[in-house]
């Protein structure tokens, strides 16, 4: 990927993203943006990590007790470890992922998002999750995943970045039509109420930086699991979705701003 085609002299919301938690894919824009953002709102890095964790549940909670053997991950972000497919391929070594984005920088480290097992799987598709049909047609969707066995959808903290003349709820029903019954949606969806004045402040400067954000309440983010089977305990706090107790910090409520479910496409 030439260097040309990816914009360092912007922040993006995906390295701003890699650069609280911690990773190495960020440049100074990323770096002077999640700095003025932590300055705001400075449980940020804690509801950043609480997200990251959520995600690694559910997918573990998919492979190992719902038995999911395939992965569509919309929204990818820059690979960090552990991905989706090393944690899948963990209980299964067989499963199959694909990855979805359309970030240049995420494109051009995408070697790491394909180094699964022999057994397994991977594959990158590059394309905007609004246009749900790049996805569906994308050779790399068809090749990879079979549409006769259930798919687990992941699409983690992304729709917070699509307002609502982007219609989220409709891009992921679209997504989520294709696949069969059995098949499940992991979501966790932005949200200011547990701290409003605090996520409005960074909201402002992501918007000001280009970035508006959609946040959504409760009853919101609940829409996008209308006609499913929402797996217990329902919409919560990311934080609070089945917690493995392997997380070494106490995290209060007003600390995350993200809503998080897995749910079952009925039969």
């Amino acid at each position: 990927m030439p260097a040309d085609d990816i914009d360092t002299g912007h922040p993006h919301s995906a390295r701003i993203y890699d650069y609280i938690i911690g990773g190495k894919d960020h440049y100074p824009a990323d770096r002077e943006a999640g700095d003025a953002m932590v300055r705001e709102w400075p449980a940020l890095p804690v509801h950043m990590r609480a997200n990251r964790d959520f995600m690694n549940r559910a997918v573990r909670y998919l492979a190992e007790e719902a038995g999911i053997r395939q992965f569509l991950d919309v929204g990818t972000g820059i690979p960090t470890s552990p991905n989706i497919h090393e944690i899948a391929q963990s209980v299964a070594p067989g499963s199959r992922v694909v990855y979805v984005d359309n970030d240049p920088l995420v494109l051009a480290l995408s070697r790491g998002l394909l180094s699964g097992t022999p057994e397994g799987r991977t594959a990158y598709v590059e394309a905007d999750m609004r246009d749900p049909a790049a996805v569906l047609d994308a050779p790399a969707f068809r090749e990879t995943l079979d549409l006769g066995e259930p798919v687990a959808l992941a699409v983690i903290a992304i729709v917070h970045f699509m307002l609502d003349e982007h219609d989220a709820v409709g891009i992921v029903r679209r997504l989520l039509e294709p696949l069969p019954a059995g098949s499940y949606l992991a979501m966790s969806i932005g949200t200011a109420d547990f701290a409003p004045e605090e996520v409005g402040r960074v909201a402002r400067e992501y918007a000001a930086r280009g970035m508006p954000m959609r946040l959504r309440t409760l009853e919101e983010a609940g829409e996008f699991f209308t006609g499913l089977d929402l797996v217990e305990p329902g919409v919560v706090q990311v934080h609070k979705w089945r917690p493995d107790g392997t997380g070494g910090e106490v995290i209060r409520d007003e600390d995350i701003a993200m809503y998080g479910a897995v749910a079952r496409k009925p039969r």
